[in-house]
């Protein structure tokens, strides 16, 4: 059973995504501030992050930074709920390592869709735990990449999006797909977004002289290629 946290400064909308996520035979915690919610992790095993926006003492996107920072919830999944709907917000949630982005009122069977949709996520029920090509190694238990045998640092999405082109090698998704695939299907943004990860990962490898890897299907998507064109 899964355990989920609630971050919500208001009492009646955290009772009432409590009670619902209960009828779904999850567990949860609760909180009203940041930094409770970080006492609560460093103390619990937790599943998955619910995280409203506006918190009395620090904003959701530096409490993300501040989760992402502790060891053992560096790749929790975390999705935010929020009033916030303008599109420069979800995105603005997502590049500082949200996993998805609800608009307020939450309609609850969307909710527990994507809570069940980043929950396996997370337990890699869909990808293997090891990918190699060349000089390039990626373990998603571990969510670790390294390369010539470097350890590499690398946020959540775009470790999700190189595991994803990598392990479809060759094959050519276009935007919308590479959302759907790596962001979530419930996920409303714009489709440039992909276009400034796969910026981030090539300036990753390119230190490497690896970035060409990631190639540009002219009027068609991405893809991973094995071999390098010279």
């Amino acid at each position: 059973m899964a355990t989920i946290l609630i971050i919500e400064d208001d009492k009646a909308i955290l009772e009432m995504l409590s009670i619902s996520l209960k009828t779904k035979k999850y567990d949860t915690l609760k909180s009203r501030t940041g930094y409770q919610a970080l006492s609560l992790l460093g103390g619990n095993n937790i599943d998955l992050v619910l995280l409203d926006w506006m918190l009395p003492d620090i904003d959701g996107i530096q409490l993300i930074g501040k989760i992402r920072k502790l060891s053992k919830s560096q790749y929790l999944p975390i999705m935010m709920l929020t009033a916030k709907s303008g599109e420069d917000d979800k995105v603005k949630g997502l590049d500082m390592g949200a996993d998805d982005y609800m608009t307020k009122p939450v309609l609850l069977k969307e909710l527990d869709a994507r809570i069940r949709s980043l929950l396996r996520r997370s337990q890699g029920s869909d990808i293997n735990d090891d990918l190699t090509i060349g000089n390039i190694v990626i373990n998603s238990t571990k969510h670790l990449l390294t390369i010539n045998g470097n350890i590499i640092s690398l946020g959540s999405t775009e470790f999700r999006l190189l595991h994803f082109l990598m392990k479809n090698k060759e094959r050519v998704f276009d935007r919308s797909q590479l959302l759907d695939e790596v962001w979530g299907m419930f996920v409303a943004i714009d489709e440039r977004t992909v276009d400034v990860h796969i910026l981030r990962l090539r300036k990753i490898l390119k230190p490497f002289k690896l970035d060409g890897h990631i190639q540009t299907v002219r009027n068609m998507g991405y893809r991973f290629n094995s071999v390098i064109n010279s």
